[in-house]
């Protein structure tokens, strides 16, 4: 029984997918649920897996082939091993005669035909260690030939202050963009195009929050199951800034300002198809440790490629950390529709003057960027000094003040 591998169900805001990784050939056997394919949109990639076990008979799209929901990828020949080892269409019939069931069947199982093997057996055969040897040789390392350079002539320097050098091979190297690093550099592109982005500044004692993490580490570890890291800190200030500066927390539709009583923070995370930007809910009501935990199981997803439509859909703000990076300040782009989006940077030590001393603290720079045309530099420059001031206070936090 033939049965068609299909596109899944695309989300109703993609269009179409493109084709990525095949993890079978046609000819291979394959068990149910095993991977197959790849699907990769410019939200998140899908995962085809096998829907029957069987022989993958063919390919219907090869990688970096665009297809739209429910179409044919390929075609499966289902059935039990059994089954598959009488599978005709998997060896070729013209040298059935001169090779015993067992030869086929290790012949289908390989995906390989007689053409090629060189037999050994009576009369020319194929026999089962030809078949053995011939997939030792083929997995064997292929020996590379090392060639003696003839020596070259020397190159000649003329004394007139000049030196001469052989050029360097010069190469280039072209590959396609993923679907989500397209429409990443659309969204951006888009971003600084239809918006009034604006970058204001401020900078930030981290030796409080450093303090509390260098004594309570070990026991909030043990007690929660996970390190107690910065980004559940910003969450938190960031969260409690956005219900002092509600207007932070909102977006433009069309010429109404929509406000949001609800806190869904994104936290950008860079992985190898580009960066994305899932979305931590109801912020308001974790603790540290449900921050932590929430940040962790949405960064493990997005670097095995796991991440839902749902992950990714809304939030109201975005916090993007530079610092793991080593970059100690920059100027963030705006995630539509979001209006603001929080950068932090690189802690490090600089000299600071506190009560006319100078003191070596561990400062970052934290850097919003706003869309000026719903949020005024007044809210802007507020809702950051209010991050800073509780950063630099963190019992503020838990005091709600």
């Amino acid at each position: 029984m033939t049965v068609e591998i299909r596109v899944p169900d695309l989300p109703e805001s993609v269009a179409d997918a493109t084709v990525g990784n095949w993890h079978k050939q046609p000819g291979e056997r394959v068990k149910a649920g095993e991977l197959l394919v790849e699907i990769e949109t410019d939200k998140i990639v899908l995962e085809v897996p096998a829907p029957e076990e069987g022989v993958l008979q063919s390919i219907q799209f090869e990688r970096g082939s665009t297809v739209t929901s429910r179409q044919v990828l390929g075609l499966l020949a289902a059935g039990s091993v059994v089954g598959m080892a009488s599978e005709p269409a998997t060896v070729d019939t013209s040298d059935a005669d001169i090779i015993t069931p067992s030869v086929r069947r290790l012949l289908a199982e390989k995906g390989l035909t007689p053409a090629g093997i060189s037999g050994s057996g009576k009369g020319g055969r194929v026999t089962k260690e030809d078949v053995e040897r011939h997939l030792a040789a083929l997995a064997a390392p292929v020996p590379v030939e090392s060639k003696v350079l003839p020596p070259q002539p020397a190159i000649k320097v003329e004394p007139v202050g000049e030196t001469q050098t052989t050029s360097s091979l010069r190469e280039e190297k072209r590959v396609p963009m993923t679907r989500l690093r397209q429409r990443v550099a659309e969204r951006l592109l888009d971003a600084k195009n239809t918006t009034a982005m604006l970058t204001t500044f401020n900078e930030v004692n981290m030796k409080p929050i450093m303090d509390i993490r260098k004594g309570y580490q070990e026991r909030f570890e043990a007690r929660h199951n996970i390190k107690l890291g910065f980004m559940s800190f910003y969450v938190r200030a960031v969260t409690e800034a956005l219900k002092r500066y509600p207007i932070i927390n909102a977006s433009i539709d069309g010429s109404d300002i929509v406000y949001h009583n609800y806190f869904d923070i994104s936290i950008a995370v860079s992985t190898e198809r580009g960066l994305v930007t899932p979305v931590l809910r109801d912020c308001d009501s974790m603790s540290l440790a449900g921050i932590e935990h929430g940040i962790k199981s949405l960064a493990d997803k997005a670097r095995d490629g796991k991440l839902t439509v749902d992950d990714l859909s809304g939030g109201n703000f975005t916090i993007t950390n530079g610092g793991v990076f080593g970059s100690l300040m920059s100027t963030p782009i705006i995630n539509p529709p979001q209006s603001a989006i929080l950068g932090m940077h690189k802690i490090q030590d600089r000299p600071m003057a506190v009560q006319g001393e100078v003191v070596i603290l561990p400062m970052m720079y934290l850097a919003l960027s706003y869309d000026h045309r719903i949020i005024d530099g007044r809210d802007s420059v507020g809702f950051l000094v209010t991050v800073k001031e509780l950063l630099e206070d963190p019992t503020r936090l838990l005091l709600d003040i």
